[in-house]
């Protein structure tokens, strides 16, 4: 009975330790193959040439079963994103970075940067729209003890109005309020991530505006009731990204207005983008 050994020498715990070793090496080489499924073949910065794989570190294609009936492989069939950025090299080095020759925030460098995820939009459990206008949701509607901003001015960066708030998007999956609509003075309906606002109640504004109290010509009221969005400029807000169709955003259309957004707390003003020391 105390005998430990199998066979000759080998013993109990000898298997044990071969036994975690063989199962080491394979969780090894299983995780090199799932980590290369996205984001790969590698390619070379300056010649663009492919870096060969092997059967220990391609993994292959796989199919993953979405909840909406949607199947999508991993590695795509589609083409590679573009390497032909607006942009030139800070350095001539592997990984060096970037430094945007255009309009960074429409060119999506930097912080404004977006992935390409599927064209179509996010759905609820049981195959509702997810992010809808306020009046398109499932019984979601403002608390009563909630101010209703709809309908208030909206100001930008520079304190200069851009608009109102014409609509609130909800996620109606998690029952919060994820972008307002706004419509600027030039009569164009854009989304602002409700991350990005700030609803500001009645309070002091005395000498931000002067003393003009036209919405028009950038001048608001004292102890004003307002939304501030300060990611971006009012100009800069012609530009935020569009939806295909109206009252339903896509993933790929969040992520670019998400992004443009980002992207303006470097890119809005050229003050942002000095170093502060």
């Amino acid at each position: 009975m105390n005998n430990t050994y199998i066979v000759g020498t080998f013993d109990v715990a000898e298997l044990a330790f071969l036994s975690f070793f063989v199962f080491f090496i394979g969780l090894v080489i299983y995780l090199n193959r799932e980590s290369r499924r996205e984001g790969y073949p590698l390619e070379d910065e300056f010649t663009g040439r492919v870096q060969p794989g092997s059967p220990l570190s391609d993994g292959g294609k796989k199919e993953f079963q979405l909840p909406d009936g949607r199947g999508t492989y991993v590695p795509e069939d589609v083409a590679r994103d573009p390497v032909d950025v607006p942009a030139t090299r800070t350095f001539h080095a592997g990984g060096a970075p970037y430094h945007p020759t255009g309009d960074a925030m429409k060119d999506g460098m930097g912080p404004a940067a977006y992935a390409n995820r599927q064209d179509y939009a996010d759905l609820t459990f049981d195959g509702r729209l997810r992010i809808v206008p306020l009046a398109d949701s499932y019984e979601i509607e403002v608390a009563p003890n909630d101010v209703n901003i709809m309908g208030w001015p909206v100001i930008g960066a520079e304190k200069q109005p851009v608009g109102t708030v014409t609509d609130i998007w909800v996620d109606q999956s998690e029952h919060i309020i994820r972008y307002l609509e706004v419509t600027t003075n030039k009569g164009t309906k854009v989304l602002a991530p409700m991350a990005v606002s700030v609803v500001q109640k009645k309070g002091p504004l005395q000498g931000m505006f002067g003393n003009n109290e036209s919405l028009t010509t950038g001048i608001l009221p004292d102890s004003a009731e307002l939304v501030e969005i300060d990611a971006i400029t009012a100009e800069q807000f012609e530009s935020v990204p569009q939806v295909a169709t109206a009252g339903q955003v896509t993933r790929l259309e969040e992520d670019k207005i998400q992004a443009y957004f980002g992207g303006g707390y470097l890119y809005a003003t050229a003050e942002r983008g000095e170093p502060w020391l």
